[in-house]
């Protein structure tokens, strides 16, 4: 069995948060999908609660620090992203958009991203295709065409039916992340910053 790696971007704010939920459903979707194809899935889940004050300082400095250097680098090598945030004011949330931000500006050309978002009510679903799905564009990621909204009354049926068709998209958009990435040779694991000559050699040392 070949492997992949996935890593799962969850812009949630509370311990424990819906959109949290939300990725890790489509992370299990999306494994289990590779596993039908003989591929073994590593994944890696960022929250970036967690290293929110590292975006904040790389967004001033422009030099990233901490944690936040790995999850970069993950992001970098990874075969496959699952991101989802919050819906905030019709839009993504700040922190997502601030963790785009800071990514290198070739970091997701080609790389398949599954999209998803979370709201109090399903009228804030449109979020997804007027706000991320541009953005991603714009970072020629290549997105895949099922994104899943969860509202906070998707989660009370969770078998789903025709009333609630969530895990079924969700199921969906697993099986369409899997196929972008089963399609593609894995991703070489290297660092986002390899290429950054050392203080020695900007000084000319050997």
């Amino acid at each position: 069995m070949s492997d992949r790696s996935i890593v799962v971007i969850s812009a949630g704010l509370s311990q424990p948060s819906s959109t949290r939920l939300l990725a890790d459903r489509l992370a299990e979707a999306t494994v289990a999908e590779l596993a039908a194809r003989g591929i073994t899935a590593h994944v890696q889940t960022v929250e970036l609660r967690d290293v929110a004050h590292e975006i904040v300082n790389m967004t001033l400095t422009g030099f990233p620090s901490g944690d936040l250097v790995p999850v970069l680098d993950q992001v970098a090598a990874a075969d496959g992203l699952i991101a989802v945030t919050p819906v905030f004011s019709a839009s993504y949330s700040g922190l997502f958009k601030s963790f785009v931000d800071v990514l290198d500006k070739d970091a997701l050309v080609g790389r398949p991203v599954l999209l998803g978002a979370t709201g109090g009510t399903g009228r804030h679903s449109l979020a997804l295709e007027y706000a991320m799905r541009p953005l991603f564009a714009y970072l020629r990621a290549d997105v895949v065409p099922t994104a899943v909204f969860a509202a906070t009354d998707d989660w009370a049926t969770a078998g789903g039916d025709d009333a609630n068709p969530l895990p079924a998209r969700i199921r969906r958009a697993g099986r369409q992340l899997a196929e972008e990435v089963a399609d593609r040779e894995p991703s070489a694991p290297a660092g986002l910053y390899d290429a950054v000559p050392s203080f020695e050699q900007l000084l000319g040392g050997s």
